[in-house]
């Protein structure tokens, strides 16, 4: 079909006004991708020259031991981190959805925390696990419990960094809140009249529904926990003793400290792969778990 004058102007206008987003878009986010494809199969210290290396390095990568620990480090917290802020995400939000006085006002106090983030977030972290004058020192030592030197001894500065991760919940509380307003009251007061108790209610009708919401909950999770570094920057410095060495702190050290940026940008693609592999594995497992009241495509 030709397209009549006053399309072509128009088509003309559509591309004019996105084309700031667009220009963007190619400069500060798809030049840079695909530069950091390139690089990573260079040697590249952005002073000389790239030089093509080819897979030499994956290769070296596979043998760095700084590498591996780095992977064990955030593995370590990814496992115990995203499983307990699901459940407490999960909890406060149940018990926030009763019928008490001032819900609002405490919807708001559990959601404030998750409004402080970033370097923030961490010098006030630092403070309360201080250990001479800090909070949490302050409350055990009324258990008679002795100082604990949080982000200075390796058993507890993983620990520390775990116990920060539970700031944030409020956010996920707040997702999860939206969807236990979702479910149909009609289909809790039918589980109650067949003679379910609380627990079976939520297991067979509450959990069933809410499942695309903790779905969400755990990929947003899982990718945010692979990119863990403020704390580890701020705080610890990725110590000690190599403890709290994240992944994503161990790019930042080859790319902006050992000015290793081919290296680092092959360790970029790599947390990138693992991250769509990983997605793409739990979309896969949640055919079976996750109920869709549209049903499935």
């Amino acid at each position: 079909m030709k397209l009549t004058k006053e399309s072509r102007r128009q088509g003309r206008l559509f591309y004019f006004f996105i084309s700031p987003w667009l220009i963007g878009f190619i400069v500060f986010a798809l030049f840079p991708v695909l530069a950091s494809l390139y690089y990573s199969f260079t040697e590249y210290d952005i002073i000389h020259a790239p030089d093509f290396i080819g897979l030499g390095n994956y290769t070296e990568l596979f043998q760095d031991e700084q590498f591996w620990n780095s992977i064990r480090v955030t593995l370590k917290y990814t496992f115990i981190s995203v499983p307990l802020t699901l459940l407490m995400s999960l909890g406060f939000a149940m018990l926030i959805n009763q019928k008490v006085p001032f819900r609002g006002f405490f919807r708001t106090a559990m959601y404030f925390p998750s409004m402080i983030s970033g370097v923030s977030m961490a010098l006030l972290w630092f403070w309360v696990f201080n250990p001479q004058a800090g909070l949490f020192n302050y409350i055990l030592s009324i258990f008679g419990v002795e100082p604990i030197h949080w982000f200075l001894d390796e058993k507890y500065a993983m620990w520390a960094l775990i116990i920060m991760s539970f700031w944030g919940v409020g956010a996920g509380m707040l997702i999860f809140l939206a969807g236990l307003q979702g479910v149909p009251a009609s289909l809790v007061e039918a589980a109650k009249l067949d003679g379910a108790g609380r627990l079976r209610t939520f297991w067979n009708v509450t959990l069933p529904l809410i499942s695309p919401v903790f779905l969400f909950q755990l990929i947003m999770g899982l990718i945010e926990s692979f990119q863990v570094f403020t704390q580890a920057y701020t705080i610890t410095q990725g110590g000690p003793n190599y403890s709290t060495w994240f992944y994503v702190y161990n790019i930042y050290i080859n790319a902006f400290k050992n000015f290793r940026y081919g290296y680092a940008s092959a360790m970029s693609w790599i947390l990138l792969a693992a991250v769509m592999l990983v997605t793409f594995f739990i979309m896969k497992m949640s055919n079976r778990y996750v109920y869709y009241e549209g049903g499935k495509d």
